[in-house]
């Protein structure tokens, strides 16, 4: 196997970089092929005042520039976007979102895949619907008898990661964050991180961390969701950061067993 290839699937343009972006990095610089699936372009997130708001086309236009720079502080090979609404994706016909990610899929042929865990991290719907779409995707990919689009073959997965906040991480941003919960049709959702016991997965990327704060400060609009966490130097934000980097392995078909992992590669070098 001569190229390692890993596919992160996501909603939103920030979810890369703020969630696993350091992650991201180590592995660009180690030579790993990265890729990232983008299901939507933000339209609707919006944090400044209303007067202001440019209107959904256009901050998916900034948005899509903000990206297409932080993949480039990440040192990503490739971006995709499926197009679908901000706060839609879940709305997004299946077949057709199962579709264009099994496409890509069988392009890129990653043997590893991160994606949202079936929570979301915290409720929300787009995340929550991009996670199951890849996870259909995923099997659909490996599947001979399904015909993508373009008729491509067959591509298996090695190992699927659910991208996951510890408490350790969580305890430590909460103070920065103020109120992390929100609003879906009649409920009030938010964070829940995993318990220590519950994380397969703990990558050490800390020397990645100021190329993951980069990356992050590439989305200027978005910044007002990290709260007193943007104005950190970086320095201390990247100190913050080194405590991502932890993941639930959802499947493997190389290894096993409750040891934690420091790989997402593991069985596969």
């Amino acid at each position: 196997m001569n190229t390692l290839n890993l596919l992160a699937v996501f909603a939103h343009p920030d979810d890369e970089s703020m969630g696993m972006g350091a992650t991201l990095a180590k592995y660009s610089a180690e030579g790993v092929d990265t890729h990232l699936i983008c299901a939507s372009r933000g339209e609707r997130g919006w944090f400044g005042s209303e007067e202001q708001f440019p209107g959904p086309e256009r901050l998916g236009q900034i948005r899509t520039v903000e990206l297409q720079n932080a993949v480039r502080e990440l040192g990503m090979k490739s971006l995709h976007f499926l197009d679908y609404i901000d706060g839609d994706v879940d709305q997004a016909p299946h077949l057709e979102a199962i579709a264009k990610i099994v496409t890509h899929i069988r392009k890129i042929k990653p043997q590893v895949v991160v994606t949202f865990p079936p929570d979301g991290n915290y409720g929300h719907p787009d995340h929550m619907a991009i996670g199951q779409f890849t996870c259909a995707a995923i099997v659909c990919a490996a599947d001979s008898t399904y015909v993508d689009p373009q008729g491509l073959a067959a591509h298996r997965v090695s190992k699927l990661y659910y991208m996951v906040d510890g408490e350790n991480f969580i305890n430590l941003v909460a103070p920065f964050m103020g109120d992390m919960t929100f609003p879906v049709d009649d409920q009030l959702r938010g964070e829940f991180p995993w318990k220590d016991w519950m994380i397969t997965t703990r990558i050490d990327m800390a020397e990645h961390c100021s190329a993951a704060w980069r990356a992050i400060r590439c989305h200027q609009s978005q910044l007002p969701t990290i709260g007193a966490l943007a104005d950190m130097p970086e320095e201390s934000a990247a100190a913050v950061l080194a405590m991502q980097g932890t993941f639930y392995r959802a499947f493997s078909l190389v290894n096993g067993g409750r040891k934690p992992e420091t790989d997402l590669f593991e069985g596969l070098r």
